[in-house]
């Protein structure tokens, strides 16, 4: 019995040791990370960012490639610069990365409407994105907007057509007006004048909030003690006086929604709180993995306003400053539109697909000038490889779309403005194109496309057929401050300015 035992110990340690080797070389295995910078310790690779991370970070993928790994505090975060890796993110390994960090300590806030675009992928996130697409941006949803977008620039026209002949117009402060006027109306019914809002301070607010977004939080990349060098610091006490006048303000909304419904009858379609208020009370069952609240519904006017005002302000004020630096292209653009509406006095929302210059001088300023240079930040879920580097999970990724609009790989002489490299060309920037991904792509995309180049193109069409433009104080093009304005979104440094003199066509008489 003894011998029995014995024989089956020396059969079984071969094998025992077999397993723990096996175990062993798991361990000790050197794992096949993306290059990237030297790091300190403690803080990573926070000193090499600079005022603009993406910029520096561009310089830094030069050397070390489109898949780079740098350490933000103890937060491991790869940065994506080519259309090739990008391609290999959102095509292959979406599913594996789209989840969300809980970005600006929001955790630890009283008042968290950050949770639909920083949620982590999950139940809740479906059931809210597919709300997103289904009811609040569906093209039927956007096409009944159309009379707001074209009111709300022919206001923006109306305004400076009365401005004096020689006084240049702040079209930055335009632009934003417009954008937060059109999102107040399709979302509230109603302007910021009619609602009796200051539409100047919920301008400041929104500020606030993406120049917060785009700030780094200690909470967020140096776990357990980041947020006691987050109060230290005053940024948490900003964070909570930021949201709690975001709270009071949609509370403000929804309460007058709900006290006088839409009695008065001077609405013309449903605005967006109406859809919400009713997804509230019927409970739909589409929607139902969550209990749908009022919390809700401020989280994702707190997401149509931060995603939607500044991001086609942006657009539209760099357009303008390209087009002004570049004389060839506004004349072109100018000659397009002019000779297509004729005699009308007004570009329509149905005249903008006649414009195929107009749509690619958009592409072009999307291409140099993207609104969010770096993509909001993923989490990995799985592991994954992307250009042969092992990505690991809760490794964040974001996706250096900006260094992608300059990679001379792709474009040719990547720093010229030159709408004419997208004649004859598919590529969009829709998501579908890795090229070009202003809006992001795969299941994080953007859901408001649509709603917001729509303005954009409305805005700038009548723009260029209502006026001739000029720089102001005897200003040469040279003299144009193209520097950018760090933040979550990046809009030029110094505001635009320029002369508007309204366009006289020539009799053909």
């Amino acid at each position: 019995m003894a011998s029995l035992w014995q024989l089956s110990l020396l059969l079984l340690f071969p094998l025992l040791f077999f397993f723990l080797k096996r175990k062993l070389q798991a361990k000790t295995r050197i794992k096949n990370h993306p290059p990237g910078p030297p790091s300190l310790p403690i803080i990573g690779n926070f000193h090499q960012l600079g005022v603009l991370p993406h910029q520096s970070l561009w310089q830094h993928s030069k050397k070390y490639g489109p898949v780079m790994l740098v350490k933000l505090g103890r937060v491991p975060t790869v940065i994506i610069s080519s259309s090739g890796a990008a391609k290999e993110l959102f095509k292959t390994h979406d599913l594996n990365s789209c989840s969300r960090p809980l970005l600006t300590g929001s955790g630890k806030l009283s008042y968290n409407y950050l949770d639909i675009a920083f949620t982590p992928y999950g139940d809740y996130w479906r059931d809210m994105r597919k709300l997103c697409v289904l009811e609040l941006f569906s093209a039927k949803r956007v096409q009944s907007f159309q009379f707001i977008r074209e009111q709300e620039v022919s206001l923006l026209i109306d305004s400076i057509s009365k401005s004096s002949s020689s006084c240049p117009v702040d079209l930055s402060e335009k632009a934003m007006t417009l954008t937060a006027n059109i999102i107040c109306r399709a979302a509230f019914g109603k302007s910021f004048q009619e609602r009796g809002l200051n539409h100047e301070r919920f301008q400041e607010a929104i500020h606030e909030g993406l120049a917060m977004l785009g700030s780094f939080s200690a909470a967020d990349f140096f776990p357990y003690v980041g947020w006691i060098v987050d109060r230290i610091t005053g940024l948490h006490a900003r964070l909570e006086r930021n949201f709690q006048e975001f709270d009071t303000f949609y509370q403000k909304i929804i309460d007058d929604h709900i006290q006088k419904g839409r009695k008065d009858g001077s609405q013309q379609v449903e605005d967006i709180i109406d859809v919400l208020l009713e997804l509230e009370k019927s409970h739909r069952e589409e929607f139902g993995a969550f209990q749908f609240s009022k919390d809700h519904i401020k989280a994702i006017l707190m997401n149509i306003f931060l995603a939607g005002v500044d991001t086609g302000a942006i657009t539209l004020a760099w357009a303008m400053t390209e087009l002004i630096r570049n004389p060839r292209v506004m004349k072109k653009a100018q000659e397009e539109i002019r000779s297509c509406i004729g005699d009308k006095r007004k570009v329509s929302e149905i005249d903008i697909e006649k414009f195929g210059y107009l749509k690619i001088v958009l592409k072009e300023t999307l291409r140099i000038h993207p609104p969010s240079v770096l993509l909001i930040p993923r989490e990995t879920m799985a592991q994954f490889s992307i250009n042969g580097y092992d990505i690991y999970p809760k490794t964040r990724i974001q996706v250096n779309v900006w260094a992608m609009g300059r990679d001379p790989k792709i474009w040719k002489n990547p720093q010229e403005f030159y709408p004419e490299r997208f004649l004859d060309s598919s590529i969009d920037y829709k998501g579908m194109n890795y090229e070009l991904l202003p809006f992001g792509g795969g299941r994080r995309g953007c859901p408001g496309i649509t709603m917001g180049m729509t303005t954009v193109e409305l805005a700038l069409a009548n723009l260029l057929f209502y006026f001739d433009w000029k720089l102001p104080y005897n200003m040469k093009i040279e003299d144009i401050n193209m520097e950018e304005a760090p933040g979550l979104t990046i809009h030029k440094k110094e505001p635009l300015l320029l002369v508007p003199t309204i366009y006289q066509p020539v009799s053909k008489n």
